[in-house]
């Protein structure tokens, strides 16, 4: 084992950078070189001769300033090529006319299967999981996730001390296309009132039906978590034909977001709480109007510094996949169990099936006394 390549896939992450250092640092112990693709697999099938700007050359004095660092320096980019057979052979040749010997790839599901096909092509490779969604159902953790909540939990609690102030209602949307956790743990953690996921079916009625129990309880800054893919398991609404009669311009090709839901839901929560009768908006002793604002945390929860948690993680993992190279194993994939780093079968981890915390779903949710 003379040369490692890293190389970072998908969406970034914080704790990708912790990751890369922990990897060069343990390489560097054992005497061999690192360097990195850039752009991810995309990255790898466009090098050119003149490589220096498609590669970074790793030494100690490169990375040890950037292991805090968010997001990735290796920059990251999605790559549809790479599900093609010669595609995948191009890469492994190029990899194997740069001389090197294994390839470490942090990323998430798309990018573990990209790392397969290398496998597949005779190139040796060890996975890291890095996606801030957790939606890798083979670890408890992935590079991120830890970060992505505590962004949004801090967002949340701002947001909940001006709502108070106001008596306004919030809907805020976290990241996660087709996996709840981040929404679902940043709730837990907050106190809100409402979560909405993908992993559950939600229609409309019951969100407003919910808010205006609260109001009705005296709490009238009531928040919303949702997760950014919840619109999936929505049950069916016309957005057009109920907001454009009160007032909310919806093109009929508008697709839901988390400002049209907090006008659905303050128009709903008016008609249901019978405030169109002689005081429209009206709604609390002290002459509140009932407004319903919305908040998308968005790309701060990738870009933080990562969490303790992470880069602990991050400096576990990278180790191991050295450890694990050198050693002779690949095609697999790094995770947590039980609070504990361990290693498993890449393509057996990616058949696994997540499980949802529905325990903690219904208690967030649940309006009962």
């Amino acid at each position: 084992m003379k040369k490692i390549a890293i190389i970072t896939s998908g969406g970034d992450a914080p704790g990708m950078n912790a990751a890369i250092t922990a990897v060069v640092k343990a390489a560097a112990r054992r005497g061999i070189e690192c360097i990195g693709i850039k752009r991810g697999f995309n990255g790898l099938l466009t090098i050119s001769d003149d490589n220096q700007k498609d590669l970074q050359r790793f030494d100690l004095e490169t990375v040890l300033d950037n292991a805090d660092r968010p997001g990735t320096q290796l920059r990251t980019a999605r790559c549809d090529d790479f599900r093609k057979p010669e595609f995948q052979k191009k890469g492994a040749d190029t990899l194997r006319k740069l001389g090197v010997d294994a390839v470490v790839v942090i990323g998430g599901d798309g990018s573990f299967q990209g790392a397969l096909r290398l496998v597949e092509q005779g190139i040796p490779c060890v996975g890291i999981p890095g996606t801030i969604d957790n939606d890798l159902a083979f670890t408890e953790m992935t590079l991120g996730y830890e970060t992505a909540v505590q962004v949004c939990t801090e967002a949340i609690r701002d947001i909940r001390a001006t709502s108070r102030s106001h008596n306004r209602p919030h809907v805020v949307e976290c990241m996660g296309r087709h996996c709840g956790d981040i929404a679902l743990k940043a709730a837990c953690a907050t106190g809100a009132e409402i979560v909405l996921v993908p992993e559950v079916k939600w229609d409309i009625e019951t969100v407003a039906q919910r808010l205006c129990y609260q109001i009705r309880k005296e709490n009238p800054r009531a928040t919303i978590v949702i997760a950014e893919g919840c619109w999936d398991s929505m049950m069916p609404f016309d957005a057009y034909s109920y907001l454009n009669p009160r007032g909310k311009k919806f093109r009929e090709d508008d697709k839901m977001n988390a400002s049209f839901l907090a006008s659905i839901l303050q128009r709903k929560c008016i008609d249901i709480l019978g405030l169109n009768e002689g005081s429209p908006t009206r709604y609390h002793d002290e002459g509140d109007e009932l407004a319903v604002r919305s908040t998308v945390v968005g790309y701060t929860q990738r870009g933080r510094m990562p969490v303790a948690k992470d880069s602990a993680f991050a400096f576990e993992a990278g180790h191991l996949a050295v450890s694990l190279l050198c050693k002779g194993y690949t095609g697999q994939v790094i995770g947590t169990r039980h609070g504990r780093v361990f290693h498993m079968d890449m393509a057996d981890a990616l058949k696994e099936k997540r499980t949802f915390r529905h325990d903690l779903y219904d208690l967030v949710n649940d309006i009962r006394d």
